[in-house]
Formats: C-alpha cells, structure tokens, sequence
C-alpha cells in the first residue's frame, strides 16, 4: 500500500506545484426601460441650484447651460449602501453591508479617488469626457426594504437641443444595479462611445501576496478568459471577440458590468501592481466601446454586479455563465465541485453553524461513502501483507538486481492472483475528492471569517506562531493546522510502512512516504487554515477506518484464497487476464533483452 499511497502523493504534489506556478430561482432585474414607477420609490424633490460661491461647471460648452452644484445622493439597501455622485452621473461609493475587512471596518468595493469611470461621448462638434459633465436629477435619498427599488435618472445637455441621461435602477436586495444610458445626439450611428473604468482594489484581506495572486479581470466571449494572476508583475490583454461581461475580481467579491443585448466590443483589460503598495492591493483596468446605436434607440442597457463573488449569489445573475466567477478548479473536477461538494456544504451550513464542526461532519460523510474503496484498498494491503515472506526469498535471491527482483516479484503476483493494481485503483479513485478540495476551499468566501479554535479565520492560514523572519519556501509564521495534517500524514504512512512490504527498486518507497509529507507541510503553510484541518481530519479518519475494517478481516480466509490461486494457476484452471498476459509477454521481453545485453557484453570484453 505504501507504494500506493505515494502515488497519490505524487499526484496531490503536482497538483500543488502546478498551483502555485499556474493556477433559490433567480428574480430577473426588470430592464430599466420596463420598470414600474408606481412601485418604484423614485423621487420628487427639488434639484438644487449652485450659488455664486459654489464650485461650479457649465455642461459640453454650452455657454447657455445651467450652472450645476456638485452633489451626492445616497441610497440604503437590505445589502449595501450606495452613493451615487451628479458629476459625471456614476457611481461614487459601493459598501457591503454584511461584509467587514480583514481587520473589521467597512467593506468598500467602489471608493471615491481610488475608482473612476470615464465615458468618451461623440457630439456634432467632437468627443466629450461626460465624466466631467455635472449632471441634473429630481431624486434624492432614500432606504430601501428588500421588496422596494428606486430610479435614479441624471441627464445633461449638450446643447442644440441634445441631452444625454443616464438611468439606474438600484434594488431593495441584492447586489445587481440595472444601468441604462440613452441620448438624442444626431452623431452617426455606426461611431461607438469608449468606456474605461479604473478601479484601486484595496486590501480587503490580511494576505497581501495572496491577495495578489488572486485578484484578476474576468471577462466572457463565448468562454470565460482571465488575466494571469501573478501576485508581482502586470498583466495585460485584449479581447478577440464581443464580450458579454466582465469582472475585476478581488479574492472573495466581485465589481462588474453585463452587456448581453450589445456586448462589448474593443475590450482591454489589465492589471497593475506596486509590490511597494501596502494600501493598494493591485489596480485594475477595462476599456471598452459601446455602439452610439444602441444609445440612440434607448437599448444600451446593461447590469452592474458589485457584490460577494459567493456561488449561490452569483448563478442568480442574469448573465450567461456568471458563476464561473467562482473558481471550481479543473474542467474534469469542476462537476464534483459544483453538483457534490457544493450542496453538501451548502446542506451542512443549514444546521451546523460552527464550521470546524462542519468540516468535521464533511470529512465523515465523504469517507463514510467511500468506505467500500477504503475496504477493497484495505484487502489488497492485507493480501501484500501475506505474500511478505516470499516477497522477501525472492528479494534474498538476487539482492543486487532490482530488476530480477521486480520480474519475480511480478510472477509471484500472477502466480497468487493478485493484481499490482488492486489497490492502487480505489486510492486512485478517490484523488479527485481530494484536488476537488484544494481548489473550492479557498474559494469558498462562507469560510471566510469564520472562527474555530486558535484559527480566526478558516479561510485563511492560523497564524498559531509569528516568526521574527519570513523563511524561504515557508513564510513568516507557523500553520498548527498545517502541522498537524503533516504528523497525521507520517503517522498514516508509518502505519501503512508496517503492514506493507518493501518494494524492489532503485528508490526508497517507504523513505519518500515520510519525506512528501514535510514537503507538503512548506506548500501548504500558506494556505486555508479550512483546508488543512479538513486533510488532518481526513488522515485521522482514514486512520480509524482501517483499524475498524481490520478487526472484521479474516487473514486466514484470505491466506485460502490465495493459496486456491495458486493451485488454479498450477493446474491451468484459471486464465489470464489481458493485463496478465500483457505482463507476462513484457517479463519475458525484458529476460530476452537482459540476455542480448550481457551476450554483447561478453562479446565486447573478448575483443
């Protein structure tokens, strides 16, 4: 079992490496043209005028335009609090209401002098920043319940008779703002208005470099395509095809803007970072063009989404595949992830309420299903485990010729019935539970914050003892969790070492079962304090499962079977499987080509 075992090993560790090198219905919004005024809380509130003293700006140049005062308007959602700004028309200010940062103050996903939203407009007379236009609405403030929403529509003139109005529709709940841009400019149709969005991701969470190395730019065509998260060196891309959405991703929330009637065309996309920056975790940036057609037949609508990059949230969004923002890991073990490990999370949450419980109960709900691969893995080691003594004969009779060893050991096996494969398999099989793992929990923004034992926040490492240094390959602190998985691993492997034989080969199997382990325990320091406890657990579990099976095994029944093997194979009652066969023809192979060899050698020492 203890080559095995390695294997899987192996395999966790390429997953590993290649990770840090790599790596209810929905309410659909009503579209801002159809939305109801009746129900909607708009407002009815007299606009205000600015006096001589105030800061002042006039609209596109107009010299007959109205002197406009800047102002802000504020409005309270069940989810957030948003601020909306009459310059430029945009939005100033999004904070989450049920989120908090890593050191618990108010959580902002726009924040004024670190966001801007510039709009190039064509007009008869050439292009204006109408981010500097100050523009003119009738609402005013107002607290939402979750049933409620409100219109807010600014509009500036553009002189001879042209205006441009903007509209947004912000909701009582939720985190999608309907936005709507529309204009009577007699600019040709086939031109396209340029927008760029600038946005300063602040640090939201205590890791900086893991910040960094998760934040991006999403943006869909006919697949998803992100930027390259790299958590030192700035990205930059540009789309091939329309894009439908797109969204500058933090690690666990989500800013962004849908176009699905008229996608997107033109886009850019990047990301800066200054490593020097402890206050900016990266800054990110999406130009894009939006046909003037669409502006002038009143059907340039589109969706803001900024809000919690959370699974259950966000594949309520009305956008093609919007919840491939959520990060499932590979093609082949996003299934699992998406139809098995999310609902069963999502089913623990709705009664345990601790998540170190609920990690715990997920351990055991997945290794209790798993328990007929854990049985056969358990026989196949037991049957290794009989053939121990006559694996150790045939390795006393050529101790210097591991190859000979590894055909004997091999005829033996088919001699006995026994497959080299049989217990590889059922470890095997459960490998993709396993990586399935290492990619949903640091991205499942419920274990974000949540407490258990010494671990403050599950979704990132415990920090149970801080360094004076950072060590190369480890950090500046020391992971208990992390720990503990890595003595459960040894003290598994050392338990498999005892019950397994050793293994011809040039390579010390049972050597790298303890080494992988503290291999692991450097890779994984970093990583989600959720994620660790739950392989600890899982080693433990795994652990007690086979000194349960082991007490209901009956070494003797299975010392008959192999010896009934035997006598089959003796009297050529039994045929050989393909793989059988297969080893065979490839044992005799190899003697053939081991005689041709030492023959030229003799040939070759005559001479």
């Amino acid at each position: 079992m203890d080559k095995n075992f390695i294997i899987g090993l192996v395999l966790i560790m390429l997953m590993l490496v290649g990770y840090q090198f790599l790596v209810p219905k929905p309410v659909e919004p009503a579209p801002i043209a159809q939305v109801n005024s009746d129900s909607a809380k708009s407002v009815t509130v007299k606009g205000s005028i600015a006096s001589d003293t105030a800061k002042l700006a006039l609209t596109a140049g107009d010299s007959s335009a109205v002197k406009i005062a800047p102002q802000d308007l504020v409005i309270e959602t069940t989810d957030s609090r948003v601020v909306f700004t009459n310059k430029g028309g945009v939005l100033k200010e999004v904070m989450l209401k049920k989120y908090k940062t890593f050191d618990k103050k108010p959580l902002y996903l726009i924040v004024e002098d670190h966001n801007k939203f510039q709009i190039e407009f064509p007009t008869q007379t050439g292009n204006i920043n109408i981010a500097d236009l100050y523009f003119q609405t009738t609402a005013t403030g107002q607290t939402l319940t979750a049933k409620d929403s409100a219109i807010i529509s600014y509009r500036a003139d553009l002189g001879k008779g042209q205006f441009v109005e903007q509209t947004y529709v912000v909701h009582g709940s939720g985190y999608v703002i309907d936005y709507g841009i529309k204009s009577n400019s007699l600019v040709a149709g086939d031109k396209t208005i340029k927008f760029d969005w600038k946005n300063d991701l602040l640090k939201l969470e205590n890791d900086m470099n893991e910040n960094r190395k998760a934040i991006t730019v999403n943006y869909y065509t006919d697949g998803l395509h992100s930027l390259a998260q790299s958590p030192t060196a700035n990205e930059a891309a540009k789309a091939e095809d329309p894009v439908k959405w797109f969204t500058i991703k933090h690690k666990y929330f989500l800013a962004g803007l849908i176009s699905e009637k008229h996608p997107f065309t033109d886009v850019d996309v990047q990301t800066a970072v200054n490593v020097n920056d402890t206050t900016i975790v990266k800054t990110a940036n999406v130009a894009a063009s939006i046909p003037m057609l669409a502006v002038q037949k009143n059907e340039a609508n589109f969706q803001f989404y900024i809000g919690p990059n959370d699974y259950h949230i966000v594949q309520t969004v009305k956008a093609e595949n919007f919840d491939q923002n959520v990060y499932l890991g590979y093609a082949f073990l996003k299934p699992i992830n998406k139809f098995f490990l999310v609902p069963l999370f999502n089913l623990l949450e709705g009664f345990i309420t601790n998540y170190g419980l609920l990690i715990i109960c997920l351990v055991l709900f997945v290794k209790t299903l798993l328990t007929p691969l854990t049985y056969k893995s358990y026989i196949s080691m037991a049957k290794m485990k009989l053939l121990a003594p006559e694996l150790e004969e045939l390795k006393a009779k050529n101790p210097d010729d591991a190859a000979k060893q590894q055909q004997d050991q091999m005829k033996l096996y088919q001699e006995v019935g026994v497959s080299p494969l049989s217990g590889c398999i059922p470890v095997l099989a459960t490998m993709p539970i396993l990586f399935s793992l290492f990619f949903l929990f640091p991205n499942l923004i419920e274990l974000r914050q949540q407490t258990f034992l010494w671990a403050s926040d599950l979704s990132t490492y415990d920090s149970f003892i801080k360094l004076p240094v950072s060590l190369p390959f480890y950090g500046n602190h020391v992971s208990l969790f992390t720990i503990m998985m890595t003595i459960s691993s040894i003290g598994y492997a050392y338990y498999n070492n005892q019950i397994t034989p050793t293994q011809p080969g040039p390579v010390n199997m049972k050597m790298l079962s303890y080494i992988m382990p503290l291999m692991f325990m450097f890779v994984l320091n970093s990583f989600p304090a959720g994620l660790t406890f739950y392989y600890f657990v899982s080693n433990v579990v795994t652990i007690g499962q086979q000194l349960l099976i082991k007490k209901f095994v009956n070494e003797d029944k299975i010392r008959n079977i192999l010896e009934e093997n035997r006598k089959k194979n003796a009297n050529g009652e039994k045929k050989q499987t393909k793989f059988q066969k297969y080893l065979e023809k490839s044992l005799q192979a190899a003697d053939e080509a081991k005689k041709k060899q030492a023959e030229l050698e003799k040939r070759t020492k005559r001479k």
